[in-house]
């Protein structure tokens, strides 16, 4: 079906999850590859359910961790990438595509208050959600833009905001969990729909390092509802997160497992057929040092292994795979 739009439908289609006890995932993507994986995943898990199933796919602007509309385009005009990726989720989802039983939101995350200040004063109507991120301003200047937002735009899209950033494992700054006395106040003062908070998890950190907190999120839902939106979920093992929906987290967010994980799948591939995919430049890697003894040499560069699209659909399965574990945890 076409991608849900406006405050009410995607209102609706939370509310729809809830009853059944959905956790709704955000799957990040900066690339076509990473969108089809999403809509493949999903779409399977709607006919084994033998019902529709909603996912959101987003979308980072200029957010300095990971500026997703920048790397969508070869020109790394983030103008260019926020286009495409909006023209790609369009043409996937609809009515007549190959995903016919997913619905679909598009989500803005991660908007920066200040870098991304032009988009988010823009044309909101081709998103269903946004996440106006102020959490690295100090917490009154982010009490108080995120509520001038939410006044502005509240109407028009689901409005999720940040009590406290979830950072990047790769820096040096540790965050404190947070408080449900500091997520209530963050919810209270600005009127957010959602609100994320530091739960234990880290943007970039290894799925061995981190233990998202359940205690935590139970602490602030009873405080302010099932409003919780948890980051940084690659940061811990998948099975920590079975228990988000009775934690109070309605959605979850999830990228960098799809790169991380996938990464070594086609490096795999692509060593396992080293004389399809380059040829004669396989026995010079070879003769370099950069190949094993057991690397296929004596083959001829085959079409079939050394394009793109064979780069992608070995990408592509890797993350259906790993988009499928998520599911189902969240959606049975």
């Amino acid at each position: 079906m076409p991608i849900v739009l406006g405050k009410d439908k995607v209102v609706a289609l939370y509310a729809a999850a809830a009853e059944r006890q959905w956790v709704v995932p955000t799957f990040c993507a900066e690339n076509q590859t990473t969108i089809e994986a999403v809509l493949a995943a999903c779409q399977a898990k709607a006919t084994e359910l033998g019902t529709r199933v909603p996912v959101t796919i987003a979308m980072t602007g200029r957010y300095s961790h990971r500026a997703q509309a920048v790397h969508y385009a070869g020109s790394r005009n983030p103008e260019t990438g926020l286009e495409l990726f909006l023209s790609d989720c369009e043409v996937l989802s609809r009515p007549a595509g190959d995903y016919p039983d997913v619905d679909v939101l598009t989500h803005f995350d991660h908007g920066q208050y200040d870098d991304d200040a032009a988009w988010l004063a823009g044309d909101l109507s081709r998103f269903s959600s946004v996440m106006y991120d102020a959490s690295h301003a100090p917490w009154e200047l982010n009490l108080e833009v995120t509520a001038a937002f939410v006044a502005s735009y509240g109407d028009q899209v689901l409005v999720e905001g940040a009590a406290d950033e979830v950072v990047d494992a790769t820096g040096g700054i540790r965050g404190e969990l947070t408080s449900a006395e500091r997520a209530a106040e963050f919810v209270e003062r600005t009127g957010a729909d959602m609100v994320v908070a530091n739960l234990g998890t880290e943007h970039r950190a290894s799925a061995q390092d981190l233990r998202y907190v359940p205690e935590a999120a139970r602490a602030i839902a009873e405080r302010i509802g099932p409003k919780l939106v948890l980051h940084g979920a690659s940061s811990v093992p998948v099975p920590q997160l079975a228990t988000l929906f009775s934690d109070g987290v309605c959605k979850v967010n999830i990228w960098t497992t799809l790169e991380r994980d996938t990464s070594p799948l086609l490096l795999r591939a692509m060593l396992e057929n080293a004389d399809k995919v380059a040829g004669g430049a396989a026995v010079q890697l070879a003769a370099e040092g950069l190949l094993g003894p057991n690397a296929p040499l004596a083959g001829r560069a085959d079409i079939e292994f050394f394009t793109s699209s064979w780069r992608n659909q070995v990408v592509l399965a890797g993350m259906r795979q790993i988009i499928a574990s998520y599911l189902d945890l969240w959606y049975k």
